[in-house]
């Protein structure tokens, strides 16, 4: 079943008197349970794609449908509700806010729902289990690694059980070993808790363990990778 379709969408930013084109006419569907990786030069339209998906910017044409909903007839504050809801973010530079623990960082999205403080705690709790933190809860992200504090921005970006995923190169900061943890936590996401994922990666090895890869060039797709399944020597 088709999750989002992106349909005839360009997207162009005014720079002054410049009018600079980064999406042109693109056609993108993605469907429920998928894990797509987006790749693609600087300035290829990966990340500007991301918050179109997100609802944190607008189409200069075309439409974007995603859960059923076309993005272009919400308003302002109905997207913002619409986000809360359908989307999980998780960034390259894990952006917790470092005067929080851990637990209380997970529980920030929660604030927007009509949970209690008991039942916030829990969820995020629950969360910070799945991505194996649960000996971490009351760190503070000075205290923790750089892929512990990715690991956190999973579970931050898990608890709502948003209807998506939206990653934006996150392992571009990590070594190696955390990277591929990273890359193996998110697969088990997908594999296990059948979330789709939908990664912004430079790194061809980060993008093999998605299922397929769209490679963007001057805001037009120029190709597509499918793989069966993820490689041998890769995540499981």
């Amino acid at each position: 079943m088709s999750l989002v379709e992106v349909r005839a969408v360009s997207k162009v930013y005014q720079r002054d008197a410049v009018k600079v084109p980064v999406l042109d006419g693109l056609d993108v569907t993605i469907e429920q349970g998928e894990f797509l990786a987006l790749m693609g030069p600087s300035g290829s339209g990966k990340t500007t794609l991301l918050n179109l998906l997100a609802g944190l910017d607008t189409p200069t044409s075309g439409t974007i449908h995603v859960a059923g909903e076309e993005m272009s007839r919400l308003k302002s504050k109905q997207l913002a509700a619409w986000r809360a809801r359908h989307v999980g973010f998780i960034f390259q530079l894990y952006n917790l806010i470092p005067v929080l623990t851990a637990l209380q960082n997970v529980e920030l999205p929660l604030l927007l729902t009509p949970l209690n403080r008991k039942q916030r705690r829990e969820h995020a709790a629950t969360a910070l289990r799945v991505v194996g933190l649960e000996e971490r809860m009351h760190h503070y992200p000075r205290q923790l690694s750089g892929g512990q504090e990715q690991r956190v921005g999973i579970a931050r970006a898990i608890v709502t059980d948003p209807t998506f995923i939206l990653a934006d190169e996150p392992t571009g900061d990590l070594d190696a070993k955390s990277a591929a943890e990273i890359l193996e936590l998110l697969t088990r996401l997908n594999r296990e808790f059948h979330k789709t994922i939908v990664m912004v990666t430079h790194d061809p090895h980060a993008a093999s363990q998605a299922s397929r890869t769209l490679h963007l060039e001057k805001g037009a797709l120029r190709g597509e990778t499918v793989r069966d399944s993820v490689p041998a020597g890769g995540a499981s």
